[in-house]
């Protein structure tokens, strides 16, 4: 149907892992509860036997692919079939999920629409139903975003709970492994199988020790504190205020859970320097190659992005780092009040792709990352993402309805550093409010024939 799921895909591979799988099944040897179950890996995360593009023409050409990243590692002794490597913005420089190269990935809700980025088919997959789950990497809300599009829920832990190997190094402090699942509970497996107490790439910074919610009630945590930034939480179109606002109503009126007020003072600074932070890292992760690459091989919005980014000196993202901790303090006496921080997933729901951009790639001041001339929180589709990638908080998005168009809306918790147990079990407590009305979008595969 031409809905550019895929970057790459091995038909011969599924199924001899599908076969195994089988065969395990048949000798009372399952792996893992994800034994035989499909899920797609983002082409930004090393996975055999297919090279990394990153969304572009030539990244595999000059970094190749010799085995799994950790976390497709976990994956594959759990027995999960990896099904191939989904589509995504150029480089992750985009929200749109727009690619020359490899094609638009359509919103199965509407193929007419985005499904967001920069993990845009790891997102469309899950909502089409072709696999429970998918990997997405979350660097300046890649995950969240695309899973709020699509209507899928879109988790990122906190930076460094997941291992970073084998993950193309774009921008090493913001970037972080996400998972885009169709239930609470298929997000929680994924992430299980993933994540470790102590990968061996991480640094001796201390941790939260390690625990996953058992989610059998969503009711058995009570007292819960939802911190609302009321001028932000309303920056949005009419329709995912009222369906948000309706959404923290359904919490309040069945488990009790209160809404406090609070402020995030400069929230466009951070939004700011966090585009200095990312666009730095992209751009000195890849000088090498850029000085002898073919500029006609990038996409002209991949193009405008590294010119930007190139011009960002030494001194702005040591400034983008100051302002990275004042930013925590500021959070750090929120979560004094609060368990976790509530606000829109995006400020818009997916909008109509262009046939101009089909070919030449899409840069959307209005609704994209870049900043513009324009008033503050112009950029609808990231405006809420940017703390969880710069400030290395986990963060969750959770189906909570649809606009007048019938696309949908998500809503996002942020949580405390390390606390991805209790952000787990309030999604999956928000999922329960909202689940019976969950609607199929118009391009989905029953692969289970229910």
């Amino acid at each position: 149907m031409q809905m550019s799921f895929f970057i790459n895909f091995d038909a011969e591979d599924m199924l001899r892992q599908a076969t195994m799988s089988t065969n395990r099944y048949e000798q009372g040897e399952a792996l893992s509860v994800l034994d035989g179950v499909p899920i797609a890996i983002k082409d930004e995360i090393d996975c055999m036997p297919y090279p990394t593009t990153g969304g572009t023409k030539w990244m595999h050409k000059v970094r190749g692919c010799k085995d799994d990243a950790e976390c497709v590692r976990r994956l594959r002794s759990c027995g999960a079939i990896l099904v191939g490597k989904t589509n995504m913005h150029e480089l992750g420089a985009g929200t749109s999920g727009i690619n020359p190269h490899h094609g638009t990935t359509r919103n199965p809700y509407n193929v007419a629409r985005i499904a967001g980025g920069s993990s845009s088919g790891s997102a469309a997959v899950v909502a089409a139903g072709l696999c429970p789950a998918a990997l997405g990497v979350d660097g300046g809300g890649s995950v969240r975003m695309p899973a709020a599009l699509c209507g899928v829920v879109g988790f990122k832990p906190s930076f460094g709970r997941i291992s970073h190997s084998g993950i193309l190094p774009l921008n090493w402090t913001v970037g972080m492994v996400g998972i885009l699942a169709a239930t609470v509970e298929d997000a929680l497996l994924v992430y299980a199988a993933i994540t470790s107490p102590k990968s061996s790439d991480q640094s001796e910074t201390a941790q939260a020790k390690l625990c996953f919610p058992l989610l059998k009630s969503p009711k058995l945590i009570p007292n819960i504190k939802l911190a609302k930034y009321g001028e932000w939480f309303n920056d949005c179109s009419d329709d995912i205020r009222v369906c948000c606002s309706q959404a923290l109503a359904k919490l309040y009126n069945s488990y009790g859970w209160k809404t406090i007020e609070v402020t995030v003072p400069e929230i466009e600074v951070m939004r700011l320097a966090h585009y200095v932070t990312i666009g730095s890292e992209c751009n000195n992760s890849i000088a090498r190659e850029l000085e002898k690459l073919n500029k006609e091989e990038l996409g002209w919005d991949a193009r405008v992005a590294l010119s930007v980014y190139g011009s960002f000196s030494s001194q702005e993202y040591l400034n983008a780092q100051r302002i990275r901790n004042r930013q925590l303090q500021i959070h750090k006496r929120i979560f004094s009040k609060a368990d976790v921080i509530v606000t829109p997933t995006t400020g818009v729901t997916a909008y109509t792709i262009q046939k101009d951009a089909r070919e030449t790639g899409e840069l959307d001041y209005i609704n994209g990352v870049y900043p513009d001339p324009g008033p503050c929180w112009s950029a609808a589709l990231v405006r809420y993402q940017i703390a969880g990638n710069f400030l290395g908080l986990p963060a969750v998005t959770i189906p909570v309805g649809y606009d007048m168009s019938g696309l949908p809306i998500g809503l996002q918790f942020i949580g405390k550093p390390w606390n991805e147990s209790l952000l787990i079990h309030i999604a999956f407590a928000m999922q329960a409010l909202c689940i019976s009305e969950y609607k199929r979008p118009e391009v989905f595969f029953d692969l289970l024939g229910k």
